[in-house]
């Protein structure tokens, strides 16, 4: 077996432990139900369904070497969760609810989004080298389940869980979290598509809009969204399940130290580096928290 092989074996294994131990965690003090397998945590079962699905998915994503759905199985596997925990808990308080629908609304926003553009683009680069290698592939999916686990299981932990209070100003914080860090989102997504459209194949850079303030505002609106989900989700959370806390940690680790930002700072690097406007872009220009004094805008680097 080939070193890559045996590294990707290894990840496979250090991602299902990793994703065990939370779902021990957040399964302490949630709701049961009757399995063909026993009686088992609804939270265990979200867990080894955001694999179920994944690895169903890799199947004929290996076999016809696509990557064209990874994104979108991604949002799926979120809505196929929420709505497992819903109805096996019987929840119906508007904590567990407004939990539901705001990973939801998220999960379809950003998956069609995502969708649309490898339509458009017809490939994701990403996964250029890892398609014809089962395991390497294979361990891609498996990532993507931990991935959607991990950010939601604030949300699964209290949608599952014994205990229910009323929303309260902690909830309603959330929900302003929430919103705030949806819309930056959302907004810096549309900006880039239209400056995109405006470039018409030129390969220029945007910093205009909210790419003035941030380089990355998309990605510091999804980690705030997610400390919302959070702050939503902690009243009714207690002992281990606090470990679910973690979810808005996950992300913002994700996103500024693996897959997001350090990728996308060194393809910016290789096309633009050197250039003055460019260099004078990331000078002025904050990584990922957005600068508060209005900053002076450059329009189109080529």
């Amino acid at each position: 077996m080939s070193s890559k092989n045996i590294r990707s074996l290894v990840s496979i294994s250090v991602v299902l432990v990793l994703a065990a131990l939370l779902a021990w965690g957040g399964s302490r003090g949630g709701l049961l139900t009757e399995t063909p397998f026993g009686i088992l945590p609804i939270f265990v079962l979200c867990a080894a369904l955001a694999f179920a699905v994944q690895w169903l998915a890799f199947i004929p994503a290996y076999k016809f070497q696509t990557e064209h759905f990874y994104d979108l199985i991604g949002s799926l596997t979120y809505l196929t969760l929420v709505a497992c925990a819903l109805i096996l808990s019987g929840s119906v308080d508007i904590r567990s609810l407004l939990l539901a629908a705001l990973v939801s609304i998220w999960a379809i926003r950003l998956g069609s989004f995502l969708f649309i553009r490898i339509s458009k683009d017809g490939s994701d680069s990403r996964f250029d080298a890892i398609k014809p290698v089962l395991l390497r592939f294979l361990t891609a999916w498996t990532i993507q389940g931990l991935w959607v686990f991990v950010t939601c299981s604030s949300a699964l932990a209290a949608i599952t869980s014994e205990s229910t209070l009323p929303l309260g100003w902690v909830g309603l914080t959330g929900l302003a979290l929430w919103v705030f860090g949806f819309g930056f989102e959302v907004i810096a997504d549309h900006q880039k598509r239209v400056f995109r459209r405006a470039q018409q194949g030129q390969k220029g850079f945007i910093q205009s809009g909210l790419w003035a303030y941030s380089r990355h505002p998309n990605y510091f609106g999804e980690i705030v969204l997610w400390m919302g989900v959070s702050l939503i989700a902690l009243p009714v959370l207690s002992g281990w399940q606090l470990v679910t806390m973690i979810s808005p940690v996950f992300v913002t680790l994700l996103l500024t130290r693996i897959s997001g930002i350090p990728m996308l700072e060194a393809s910016a690097d290789k096309r633009w580096q050197g250039q003055a406007n460019y260099e004078d872009y990331k000078q002025r220009t904050p990584v990922l928290v957005p600068r508060l004094s209005k900053p002076l805008v450059i329009e189109v680097a080529q």
